[in-house]
């Protein structure tokens, strides 16, 4: 099988049912840049994660594709493929509670850094909260489901108390935000 295909080089590409569509439409928008997010969870696991932090990140990269795919399959099209549900959001929540329990509250805001693992997952982070923006921004005109958003919202979070997590686990303090 080869790669390429050359059906995308008028600008247009298929949705999984195959409904073609423009490369900037909505959904294209919204499961590229869940794509992107799961590189960039792929570059944090190269940072020396600590082993708690990579086996859920490597359990969040195999949801991301199923996130993908709900994203680029309508619902319309009655398609045989997992979709992002609400176990899948209460495990992130699950997550969240579990690595919090081993870190002090926070006082002030936190800027991103610390280690570079840290600091990868909060670049993880923003790349998440931008997917879920362009997710919403496709609700607009498209059916998204709602689990599919709570996931988005609860994955950023999620990333954030990673990355604080693994400042610790090197024994590096969060960097503390200082209004001048």
């Amino acid at each position: 099988m080869k790669i390429y295909t050359k059906t995308g080089d008028s600008g247009e590409t298929s949705l999984f049912g195959g409904q073609r569509v423009s490369k900037n439409h909505s959904r294209i928008d919204a499961y590229g840049t869940v794509d992107e997010l799961n590189s960039v969870i792929g570059l944090a696991r190269t940072a020396d994660p600590n082993p708690v932090i990579d086996a859920i990140l490597g359990r969040i990269q195999s949801e991301l594709f199923v996130l993908g795919a709900d994203l680029a399959t309508p619902p319309e099209k009655n398609a045989q493929i997992d979709r992002i549900g609400q176990d899948h959001v209460q495990k992130l929540e699950e997550d969240i509670d579990q690595l919090e329990q081993n870190l002090n509250p926070l006082k002030s805001f936190i800027l991103p850094g610390g280690s570079p693992g840290a600091a990868y997952l909060h670049l993880a982070r923003t790349v998440c909260r931008r997917a879920e923006r362009t997710s919403f921004s496709c609700r607009q005109s498209e059916i998204i489901s709602d689990e599919a958003l709570f996931f988005l919202n609860r994955l950023s979070d999620l990333l954030f108390v990673m990355a604080r997590y693994q400042n610790k686990s090197k024994n590096i303090k969060d960097v503390v935000w200082k209004a001048r």
